[in-house]
């Protein structure tokens, strides 16, 4: 992630099924809810996607309403990694909407 004077990006290139994915993430900070919202910008569709990270200590939890999937990882000790695993929220399994598990590692 890089770091601006009050935004952080990152840039996302995964492998999902055999397809692979690339994006944006532009990720804020809510001091009301010390929750960091987030929009990603997915370069397979033209609807920006928002996002809520919430960290814990070295725990790591990303929810997204208009998916619904949420995120539960951990950040590594030197805070350069992170790894976890989406799940669909109950009820909201199905096609395109799976379980799999990720990992991550800061560019610089």
């Amino acid at each position: 992630m890089a770091s601006g004077p009050f935004f952080l990006q990152q840039r996302i290139t995964l492998d999902f099924a055999g397809f692979e994915i690339q994006g944006l993430e532009v990720i804020g900070y809510d001091p009301p809810s010390s929750t960091f919202p987030s929009t990603v910008f997915p370069g397979m569709m033209g609807t920006p996607i928002p996002y809520r990270w919430e960290i814990e200590g070295d725990e790591l939890t990303i929810t997204t309403e208009v998916l619904g999937a949420t995120f539960r990882g951990k950040w590594s000790e030197d805070g350069k990694a992170f790894s976890g695993s989406w799940r669909p929220d109950e009820g909201r399994e199905g096609t395109g909407n799976v379980a799999y598990d990720i990992s991550g590692t800061r560019a610089s």
